[in-house]
């Protein structure tokens, strides 16, 4: 019997009614149980299991996609409180919490080898990013606060055009990969990890809006029927590569 590979996944694709694009999901990880575990056993992104840190993703800082990603969480910054923010003096005194790192790249800060953001566990006011634990106190949705990369995490779009102008926009699991060539010498990624497949609910119900915002609501809904049609049809889905393997 021929052997079946271990990143086996399954994918969904229709053509898009109102552009020249086709949208390709993710079955397999977007159907899966996967959630956020930071501060309940995230081992980090670093090249040792470092759970006690509290660091999850944020390690190496926030990286901008473009102006427009800096400047607003520039202005975002400001609402902060020093009760809200572990480093917001520090902030002040570096000249604020976003600079140019030494390749070039626009990035938050780091403060003791992680992201000027995100509070420690000894902080009064909470441990994890300070605009993430804000917006929810203010009753507002943590993406609307965040680095464009941060509230995408572990969601990634990639669109590829080819030679004549038809696109094709893929939604995906974050992989090792696209970290770049340090993503590999991680010793832990929680999307390759049966660790933080514990959610009550899949993906794309518990990321509805990280979804919308990275495709549109159109496209998210035609989706979501999809899946619900093959629901109801009973079809068992492919067990995410994570669970299969009992990758830890």
């Amino acid at each position: 019997m021929t052997s079946l590979p271990l990143d086996l996944h399954e994918w969904i694709s229709f053509e898009d009614e109102e552009e020249d694009r086709t949208w390709v999901f993710d079955v397999t990880f977007l159907a899966s149980s996967w959630r956020c575990i930071f501060g309940e056993g995230c081992s980090g992104v670093l090249t040792e299991p470092t759970p006690e840190l509290q660091h999850g993703c944020c390690s190496y800082g926030a990286h901008f996609v473009d102006d427009d990603d800096r400047a607003h969480i520039e202005r975002v910054a400001k609402r902060l409180t020093e009760e809200q923010w572990q480093f917001r003096k520090v902030s002040r005194k570096r000249g604020g919490p976003i600079h140019v790192d030494k390749a070039g790249d626009t990035v938050t800060r780091l403060v003791d080898d992680a992201c000027i953001f995100l509070n420690r566990p000894d902080f009064e006011g909470g441990a994890g990013c300070a605009l993430h634990r804000a917006a929810l106190v203010a009753g507002e949705r943590p993406l609307d606060w965040k680095p464009e990369v941060c509230w995408q995490l572990p969601l990634r779009r990639i669109d590829e055009t080819d030679n004549y102008g038809h696109m094709t926009s893929t939604l995906r699991e974050w992989k090792r990969r696209d970290w770049g060539p340090g993503g590999h010498e991680f010793h832990w990624w929680c999307t390759d990890s049966s660790d933080a497949f514990v959610g009550p609910d899949a993906v794309y119900l518990s990321m509805r809006d990280e979804i919308v915002e990275l495709v549109g609501a159109e496209p998210y809904q035609r989706f979501v029927e999809l899946m619900e049609q093959r629901r109801d049809t009973q079809v068992t889905l492919l067990p995410h590569p994570a669970l299969r393997h009992g990758v830890r």
